[in-house]
């Protein structure tokens, strides 16, 4: 199927990967085509413990691979290998996804400074941004806008 809009046009935003995309719209995105990949680059306790993305419905799987490894949080330096040993080609639609959109951001870059050229951040992140009692998951997110999710 041909990705909804024209991958050969697609620039590297100012700010070092192909931009930003909307949690609704990524879902779409990666029903519609099936060379496009979801990373969650959260960690293992927010995999184990808040839930993770459920792509049954677009019929493939998320990669689940840490940006930064728990419980230092230091950057995972292998990062870019093991997103390489999942399979994922640097001509592929790349979607990453993290807590806020702050992991998932600094992922796409490093992705994108590696040889990726397709490399999306995924505003809102899985919970979204806290709400005004400081809690997350009411404002935005993959889980606040009903798309699909399960506990892992």
């Amino acid at each position: 199927m041909r990705h909804p809009y024209d991958l050969r046009e697609i620039k590297v935003s100012g700010e070092g990967y192909a931009g930003d995309r909307d949690p609704w719209n990524v879902h779409d995105e990666l029903s519609q085509d099936r060379n496009a990949v979801l990373i969650d680059v959260r960690t293992v306790p927010e995999w184990q413990f808040v839930g993770i993305p459920d792509l049954t419905d677009a019929g493939k799987d998320a990669l689940f691979i840490e940006w930064q490894r728990y419980p230092e949080m230091k950057i995972n330096e292998d990062f870019v290998d093991e997103v390489r040993a999942k399979g994922v080609k640097e001509d592929q639609p790349v979607f990453l996804l993290c807590r806020s959109g702050v992991r998932s951001k600094a992922a796409a870059k490093a992705l994108t400074a590696a040889g990726f050229r397709y490399c999306y951040n995924i505003s809102e992140g899985f919970e979204g941004d806290k709400d005004d009692r400081g809690r997350r998951g009411n404002v935005g997110g993959w889980r606040y806008h009903d798309l699909p999710w399960r506990q892992q």
